[in-house]
């Protein structure tokens, strides 16, 4: 199973292609293809709505979809940003 994803050009952020059509933020709500369908879903994808589009692995577990396989450290960081803490000057040393 895939999904696609971008980076939003308006916004910057992670998008995923909804089942309608549109763009969403929330993996959980995204479009899941099987492979045939996946390459043609990202081909029909536009370059002026968003950036450097591209499949994901992911599997569907109940009503929700997920990140799998090697993908799933990868799309976690850009979602949730940067793996450094924000907190390190409040630290003693």
């Amino acid at each position: 199973m895939k999904a696609v994803t971008g980076n939003d050009l308006r916004a910057g952020g992670v998008v995923y292609l909804a089942p309608d059509g549109g763009w969403t933020p929330d993996l959980a709500r995204a479009a899941v293809f099987e492979d045939a369908a996946a390459d043609a879903a990202l081909s029909a994808v536009s370059p002026r709505a968003v950036a450097h589009a591209y499949l994901i692995d992911v599997v569907v577990d109940g009503e929700t979809v997920r990140a799998a396989g090697r993908t799933v450290r990868r799309e976690t960081i850009r979602r949730d940003g940067p793996t450094i803490k924000t907190d390190w000057r409040d630290a003693r040393l």
